[in-house]
């Protein structure tokens, strides 16, 4: 295993896009790890602390395109459509400080607030703690917001919308030790990263949370050729986590029941009536994000879909279904 280092510059960084053209800002074999020191905040590194609404709003004009900071691509030797890249948060360290920010005319609430909320966190040294207003004081749970591979084609594609290729997933889930597998669309898989959050509540209602960026990054990618996997799919040490996106929550929350029984009726051997049966009476469906929609500021481009995200506990299962579940994940492992 080899560790490579993957600096935040003019070269490395895109904003708002996964950038086809873009040159490899490294390529890896399956196995290896990447390192993203000090990854840059919203607006080519130009957000700083304490920066009010008004200079927010002079920088979203500056870069209409979306405020997140994508570094990459990383490109996993072999790497081809049909197979799959697990992507694996090994180590997550936060830089100093964060901001929840909302304008009005957005979230899930786009009409109930007369003015802009803007407030700024300082972390406390160990960086896992924050404090807020009136004694309340938070603990953080900081992960990636992006992680995605490049769609097919020769365009570049905006980091808003989640999909097939990950992209602006926001599933609060993804902390340090969970995996997210990811379908090979390009060779190479092609790999961007970025919109660190702090901590973030299910829904993501207003539409920040606490975003942050971090000092520390560390992925690992692992290669599994040959996946019938066609969908994102998480997984952490006590679930695996389905995806469904669609424009109303209604059918985002069919998207995901209907994927979640289509990976895992193949990948346990049992039949799609019991798996959505289990479904229903095991699994815990879920507003991953709703806030970032076509009411933000960013006028004009297609934002991200409604998300509903579907959390199957690991523990009420077998050893031996869950290693059949593992070896179907991870192919030739």
């Amino acid at each position: 295993m080899t560790t490579y280092t993957v600096e935040s510059t003019h070269k490395t960084v895109r904003s708002g896009i996964l950038d086809p053209k873009a040159p490899p800002a490294a390529t890896i074999e399956s196995g290896d790890e990447v390192d993203y020191p000090n990854t840059w905040t919203n607006w080519q590194n130009e957000m700083k602390f304490g920066m009010s609404f008004a200079e927010r709003a002079r920088l979203r004009e500056q870069y209409p395109g979306c405020p997140f900071q994508l570094v990459g691509p990383v490109e996993v030797a072999g790497a081809r459509p049909g197979d799959v890249i697990e992507c694996r948060l090994v180590r997550l360290r936060l830089a100093d400080w964060g901001c929840n920010v909302f304008p009005t005319g957005a979230g899930a609430l786009p009409h109930d607030f007369d003015e802009p909320y803007t407030h700024y966190f300082r972390f406390d040294e160990t960086r896992t703690r924050a404090d807020y207003v009136h004694g309340i004081s938070f603990t953080l749970a900081p992960f990636l917001g992006i992680v995605a591979v490049e769609p097919a084609g020769d365009d570049p594609v905006s980091a808003l919308p989640a999909g097939a290729h990950g992209g602006n997933l926001s599933l609060r889930e993804l902390t340090v030790g969970s995996s997210l597998f990811l379908p090979v669309a390009r060779p190479g898989g092609r790999i961007w990263v970025g919109d660190v959050h702090a901590l973030q509540g299910d829904g993501l209602v207003d539409q920040t949370a606490i975003k942050s960026t971090a000092e520390e990054l560390r992925m690992r990618y692992d290669l599994h050729r040959g996946s019938a996997l066609t969908r994102p799919l998480a997984e952490t040490d006590t679930h695996w986590i389905g995806f469904g996106f669609a424009d109303n929550l209604d059918d985002a929350l069919i998207d995901c029941v209907r994927g979640m029984i289509s990976w895992f009726s193949v990948a346990a051997g049992v039949g799609a009536a019991e798996a959505y049966a289990l479904c229903s009476i095991s699994a815990s469906f879920r507003v991953t994000q709703y806030a970032d929609q076509r009411g933000a500021p960013y006028v004009g481009l297609d934002g991200p879909p409604k998300g509903v995200h579907g959390m199957l506990p690991k523990e009420i299962f077998p050893a031996e279904l869950r290693a059949r579940v593992d070896r179907w994940l991870r192919p030739g492992s």
